[in-house]
C-alpha cells in the first residue's frame, strides 16, 4: 500500500464518481447536477433579531417502525431524541448521527434566541426527503415546506441536510 502526505487532502470527486457510476449503468447521458442561475433567495425585510427561524432537515421519522418518507412538520418542543438516519448515505464507519443536534440544531438556536440574537424559533422543525429527483423537489416538496414555514410564520429557514 502506498504511503500519503496526512497534510493533505484526499477527496472523492463525487461529481466524477457520479457521472462513471450512471454511464456504467447504462444511461446514455451522464448524470447532470442542479444547477440554478436565479436561486429563489431573498434578502431580510427586518433584522434577524425580529425573526422567526425554522429548521429543515434531511432526517426522517418513525411510524411504527416504518420511515416515513415524505415532506414533514414535528414538534420543536421537546427536541427529539433520535430521528431516522440510516437510509442516508455516510461513511457510517468513521461517524455516527448519534448526536441530533448535529443535523436538527434546536438546542443551539433556542440559544440565539434566549442570547436575543433572533426572536423566536418555529414551533416545528421540518423534514424533506432526499431523492434525486429535481422535478418532485421543485414540484412537490419544496411548496409543501413553504407551506409548512408559512403557517408557522417563519421568516428565515435553515437548511440542515444529512
Amino acid at each position: 500500500m502506498a504511503e500519503f502526505d496526512l497534510a493533505h487532502r484526499i477527496f472523492v470527486s463525487y461529481i466524477d464518481k457520479s457521472r462513471e457510476y450512471y454511464l456504467a449503468l447504462g444511461y446514455a447521458n451522464p448524470y447532470r447536477w442542479a444547477r440554478y442561475d436565479d436561486a429563489p433567495f431573498a434578502l431580510l425585510e427586518k433584522p434577524l433579531i425580529e425573526c422567526r427561524v425554522g429548521i429543515i432537515t434531511t432526517a426522517a421519522l418513525t411510524e411504527e417502525g416504518a420511515v416515513v418518507n415524505e415532506v414533514y412538520a414535528a414538534p420543536a418542543d421537546p427536541p427529539p431524541v433520535a430521528l431516522y438516519t440510516d437510509h442516508r448515505s455516510w461513511d457510517k464507519k468513521a461517524t455516527h448521527t448519534r448526536d441530533v443536534e448535529s443535523f436538527l440544531p434546536i438546542r443551539r438556536v433556542s440559544e440565539l434566541v434566549a442570547e436575543r440574537r433572533i426572536e423566536s424559533l418555529s414551533p416545528r422543525f421540518y423534514g424533506a426527503p432526499t431523492q434525486f429527483s429535481q422535478r418532485l423537489t421543485i414540484e412537490k416538496h419544496a411548496p409543501l415546506i413553504l407551506d409548512l414555514c408559512r403557517a408557522d410564520q417563519v421568516d428565515v429557514a435553515l437548511l440542515v441536510p444529512l
